[in-house]
C-alpha cells in the first residue's frame, strides 16, 4: 500500500512535502488503542481483586517469574523489527530468517505459558473457578496469550508467503503493520509481567 504525499506551500520560494500515514498503519493504530482499553479493564480488575479471595491458593504461593518466556517474547520485538528492515532493503533471505526467529520465540513463549498453567492446575488445583485470583489471573493472562496466538498466525502466514516467493520489497509496509501489532503484544506483556508477577505478589 503506497503512502499518500501532499504538499503545503510555506513561502514564495518553495514548498514542504509531508507524507500521510497509510490506511493500514492508521487502522492498526486504531485497533491497538481499542485493544489497550480492553486490557486496561482486565488489569484494573486483577489489581482490584488482589488479596480478596476467601480461599487459596494466592499469587505468592503459586506464581514463579516467567523469565524464559519474557526474554523470548521481548526479544521477538527486535527480530520482527529486523525482518521489516531487511525487507525494506530487498533482503528476502534475511527477512525470512528474522521472521522465522520471531515465530520461534513467540512459540516458546506460548509453551512456557502452557507449562505454567499445567503446573498451576495439576499441582495447586488453581483453575478459573477456584477463587477470585484464579478468575482474574486466567482472564488477563489468557487474553494476552490469545493475542499472541493471533499474532503468530499472522506472522506464520507472512513467513509462508516469504518462503513461496510471494513477498517483495514493495510489501514491506504490510509487514510493518503486522510488526506494530506484535510490538503491542510485547508491550502489553511488560505490563502484565509487572502487575501479575512482580507487584501482584
Amino acid at each position: 500500500m503506497m503512502e499518500t504525499t501532499s504538499t503545503i506551500p510555506i513561502s514564495a520560494q518553495g514548498e514542504v512535502s509531508w507524507a500521510l500515514p497509510s490506511r493500514g498503519v492508521v487502522g492498526m493504530v486504531c485497533l491497538i488503542l481499542a485493544e489497550s482499553a480492553i486490557f486496561l479493564i482486565f488489569v484494573v480488575a486483577y489489581v482490584f481483586y488482589i488479596g480478596k479471595s476467601l480461599s487459596g491458593p494466592m499469587p505468592a504461593q503459586v506464581l514463579e517469574l516467567p523469565i524464559l518466556g519474557t526474554v523470548c517474547l521481548l526479544s521477538s520485538s527486535f527480530t520482527v523489527h529486523a525482518a521489516v528492515s531487511a525487507l525494506r532493503k530487498a533482503n528476502i533471505r534475511g527477512c525470512t530468517l528474522w521472521l522465522a526467529a520471531t515465530v520461534l520465540l513467540g512459540a516458546v513463549f506460548l509453551m512456557t505459558t502452557a507449562r505454567e498453567w499445567y503446573h498451576l492446575i495439576h499441582d495447586f488445583g488453581l483453575t478459573i473457578r477456584t477463587n477470585l485470583f484464579g478468575t482474574t489471573f486466567y482472564s488477563l493472562v489468557g487474553l494476552h496469550a490469545t493475542h499472541v496466538v493471533i499474532g503468530l498466525i499472522l506472522l506464520t502466514v507472512a513467513l509462508v508467503l516469504l518462503l513461496t516467493g510471494r513477498v517483495q520489497e514493495k510489501h514491506a509496509e504490510r509487514l510493518e503493520v503486522l510488526s506494530l501489532y506484535w510490538h503491542f503484544v510485547d508491550g502489553v506483556w511488560v505490563v502484565v509481567f509487572l502487575v501479575v508477577y512482580v507487584l501482584g505478589r
